[in-house]
């Protein structure tokens, strides 16, 4: 599954079903919200509260007969269930999961003497609007007509919301599914269609029947009934691929169709496993909680994640519907073929696809300098996650499901990755490629803990994978690693050492934890090849280096791989800023460089002072994602100094280190220009509109009033810069306007561009309006949270009318995620930019008093967050403001 960050919502229930004698019997939670209407079975109430416990195992599954038949005009479905069951040793009673659903009868008939039996179940449920289970999603008709789709999201545990099921991702069995639809409508699920004929109670419905699944989890069950259209190819390897698009969009499925084709025979080739299924669907869902679902077969998308517009869509959203197909397919194998035993072992499901998403990417747009990109999309965030006290190991042990809400974080997924590229870099491509090949192989249709995969690439590789890898994943945190030089005849000798890394400043406990950490070592001879790798498996260790002259500088951590912070002797970072300046550090060392620094400055052991002398080094630089880690470090600076009286000053510098590559790219897409050019030229004038930069603000304005009035419509890459620029500079006419283009816009991608600017407004009272529009039926569900978001991260006014919003609304807003991930996002950007010691007291008060237990790490997080920020003000505001005034008085020649 792609997310932004963390989970699916999980409440659930258990049904216990048992064969006579004794007679059958069904249990089940009275905290299910809908009475069960049940015939010709005893019934007892199961304890509120009991420990969690998994299903036992004296019963389970081998197929799932099933057949549903949804009604999309009451939001009702029945269903019938015939479950081939294997009893392993003789009990009275079969221990299913359900949840909102009326069992209407149940019987189980044994056969033969093999132990084997059929449990029969016909229930009927809810088609619930709660993006989870069998929900529907509301769309409107090219007419303008609203309907609704039926359509699932099971993972973690929802499957029980359609069906009764085995709902554990061990238990697998194979599954027939028909769908009873109206003929008029699309249906699908996970495998191809063998029969399709008229439904004989109504003329108006057919039965869909499709073939038989391979051994899969009810996690990856899915089905869809509504009205799509679909452009399809076939890969090199013969799978039909099609994706499926809202009525007359079909053109707008062509960018990932061309993706996903690619990617297939890239998987096969790489895992050495063919992909195991006929058929692949990808699918645009209206109402979609995560990003993407990675259903076996039918993998299930936002729109956003899925359709490019050839003429609307930005390069930014062509990158990530790139990176979420090649996310999702890449779970077709590792994850679907092979699936975690229980949830503990979520982050490798996640953070595997998470890192293989971008190799798959690199592969087929190389021109997209991904892996750059991945370091500050991915790592740094993980970095700063993994930094707090509050953070939690990659391998969490999970016991009741709905703790596994918590694990689907950056954690899971951005350190997860992380800590796979660096072992991959650490194995080498051929023999990770060998192990993986050897994993999948042995553990196809079935189930594996994280112990599997190091055992299958620690006998490929011939290293100690288990021993290392146990360090970066049992326990939570990682390395700073301090280094000093010292010049000794024609060498280098390096004193190196660790200690856990903390945005509360240097480590002070004891027993500190300690890494088995794999560096490489690299010299301005050549930038781009380690001179020297080495394991560092002690605290401290000394490494020479061979025929270094004194002038050369030296680097630890090439490519920014290796999952670590470095701190330089003051000498040692001297002779390495120049290589900032003059370009001859690498990229993506320049990046690693720079968010090291900025991160030490947070964290008190340096001064923010070193760091803005630092940025401005940056002068010449050319490269996207280096402007990007920039632009976000000085992102944060700014909120932080939102909270005094020179945030004015800020926006200075920011003009000043951002305006000459402003002038060097211009407005206009220049010949021979790429990807990365038109990314760049949107950050880069979209920081200069927001810190109101006259020249671009003016041009700006221009622009807009242009595409308002149709004479020169925007290109998509500059809409958002223009639409943030114009908005932070307006007033309520602007705002007007933007609300009518939303209301206007076809495209989700086009409204969600929208969404995301509305909070730079400023006067108190469209910051209201804007509020008021996020929880409006012009707003869908899962794009809420993006617009409160907006506003709180927009200004010092903002954050506070969000965060009172937010506490006026609880109960809607609690109400409407029922509990899942997008809760947890929301309470994160709403709350994490406050830098006032007591704010975190009252976010601590309201959500005691206003539980929200699947955020509850995140309410924590943030209380760390506010009160590092409070610390980070009054260490260093007086001098940021000294450093800023100096610096107006004479600036700098550059």
């Amino acid at each position: 599954m792609w997310l932004a960050a963390a989970a699916p919502s999980l409440a659930r229930r258990l049904l216990l079903l048992g064969p006579p004698p004794p007679p059958l019997l069904l249990l089940l939670s009275r905290s299910s919200r809908r009475r069960r209407r049940l015939h010709s079975l005893g019934l007892a109430a199961m304890p509120e509260k009991r420990p969690f416990e998994r299903l036992p195992a004296e019963v389970s599954p081998i197929n799932y007969s099933l057949c549903l038949k949804p009604d999309l005009l009451d939001f009702t479905f029945e269903g019938k269930l015939e479950a081939a069951a294997q009893v392993r040793q003789a009990t009275n009673q079969i221990v299913m999961n359900c949840a909102d659903i009326d069992i209407i009868t149940a019987s189980y008939a044994p056969e033969g003497d093999e132990g084997t039996g059929t449990l029969k179940i016909d229930f009927v449920g809810e088609l619930n609007d709660k993006m989870k289970g069998f929900y529907r999603s509301k769309y409107t008709t090219p007419a303008g007509e609203v309907r609704y789709a039926a359509v699932t999201q099971f993972e973690a545990t929802d499957a029980r919301r359609a069906f009764p099921c085995w709902d554990e991702p061990a238990i697998k069995a194979t599954f027939d599914i028909s769908l009873v639809v109206p003929k008029d409508r699309v249906a699908l699920s996970n495998m191809n269609v063998i029969d399709r004929k008229p439904y004989p109670d109504d003329e108006n419905l057919v039965e869909v029947k499709f073939a038989r699944t391979p051994v899969m989890s009810t996690y990856l069950v899915a089905f869809v009934v509504g009205e799509y259209d679909f452009v399809e190819t076939r890969s090199k390897d013969g799978v039909c691929v099609r994706v499926y698009t809202p009525v007359g969009k079909a053109e707008q499925g062509k960018f990932a169709l061309e993706v996903a084709a690619k990617t297939l025979p890239f998987y096969k080739d790489y895992f050495n496993v063919p992909y195991p299924l006929p058929k692949i669907d990808l699918i645009a869902i209206a109402d979609f909680a995560a990003g993407a679902m990675e259903n076996w077969g039918l993998v299930t998308y936002r729109e956003t994640a899925l359709l490019i517009d050839p003429k609307n869509s930005c390069s930014s959203s062509r990158q990530w519907v790139a990176l979420v197909v090649g996310h999702e397919l890449a779970h077709q194998w590792f994850g679907n073929l092979v699936t975690m035993e229980w949830w503990t072992h979520l982050w490798l499901n996640e953070g595997f696809a998470s890192w293989i998403e971008y190799l798959c990417v690199d592969h087929c747009f190389p021109e997209y300098d991904i892996w750059t990109q991945f370091v500050s999309a991915d790592y740094t965030r993980a970095q700063e996650l993994d930094a707090l006290d509050n953070s939690h190991p990659i391998e969490v042990s999970v016991g009741h499901p709905s703790e596994v809400d918590e694990i689907f974080d950056a954690i899971s997924y951005s350190k997860g990755a992380s800590v796979i590229r660096m072992l991959h870099d650490y194995i080498g491509d051929k023999d990770f490629k060998k192990g993986m090949n050897m994993y999948l192989t042995k553990f196809q249709q079935k189930n594996a803990a994280t112990e599997d995969l190091w055992e299958s690439l620690e006998n490929a590789s011939g290293k100690p994978i288990a021993a290392v890898m146990n360090t970066w994943t049992k326990q939570m945190g990682f390395p700073l690693i301090y280094v000093e030089a010292e010049q000794v005849e024609d060498d280098r000798v390096l004193t190196l050492s660790q200690k856990k890394f903390c945005a509360s400043g240097p480590y002070v406990g004891e027993d500190c934890p300690q890494w088995m950490v794999p560096i490489t070592i690299s010299t301005s001879e050549d930038p781009n090849q380690a001179k020297l790798k080495i394991l560092m498996d002690k605290p401290e260790m000394n490494v020479v280096l061979k025929n270094v002259k004194p002038d050369q500088w030296v680097k630890l951590n090439l490519g920014t791989v290796g999952f670590y912070r470095t701190q330089y002797s003051s000498a040692m970072l001297e002779s390495l800023l120049p290589g900032i300046r003059d370009l001859s550090l690498p990229p993506v060392d320049r990046l690693g460089l720079q968010n090291d620094l900025f991160s030490l400055a947070r964290a008190g052991i340096i001064s923010t002072v070193e760091v803005l002398k630092v940025m401005e080094a940056f002068v010449n630089e050319p490269n996207y994602t280096v402007w990007s880690d920039l632009s976000c470090n000085l992102g944060i600076l700014s909120t932080l100094l939102s909270h005094t009286d020179f945030y004015d000053e800020i926006q200075e510098f920011v003009k000043d280190v951002f305006s000459p590559i402003g002038e060097r790219l211009g407005w206009d897409p220049k010949p021979g220009e790429g990807h990365l050019d038109a990314l760049l030229r949107g950050l880069v004038l979209g920081k200069l509109g927001k810190a109101g930069h006259k020249a671009t603000l003016e041009e700006a304005r221009r622009r807009f009033k242009d595409h308002v009035e149709g004479k020169q419509i925007l290109s998509a890459d500059l809409r958002s810069p223009v639409y943030l620029t114009v908005l932070k500079h307006g007033d309520g006419a602007t705002l007007d306007i933007m609300l009518k283009l939303h209301k206007q816009a076809d495209m989700q991608e086009e409204k969600n561009r929208i969404e995301r600017v509305l909070g730079a407004t400023l006067s108190p009272e469209l910051i209201q309006k804007v509020l008021t529009f996020a929880l409006s039926e012009e707003v869908r569900p899962q794009d809420t949270v993006s617009v409160i978001g907006g506003v709180a991260g927009g200004s010092k006014q903002g954050r506070k009318a969000a965060w009172k919003f937010i506490k006026d609304n609880w109960e809607e807003l609690y109400n409407r995620y029922q509990g899942g991930f997008l809760i947890s996002r929301l309470i994160k950007l709403s709350v994490e930019g406050f830098a006032v010691d007591k704010m975190a007291g009252e976010v601590k008060a309201f959500f005691e008093s206003h539980p929200a237990p699947s955020a509850e790490r995140t309410i924590q997080q943030c209380c760390e967050n506010i009160l590092l920020n409070a610390a980070w003000l009054k260490r260093d505001a007086e001098s940021i403001h000294q450093y800023l005034l100096q610096r107006n008085a004479s600036p700098p020649s550059v």
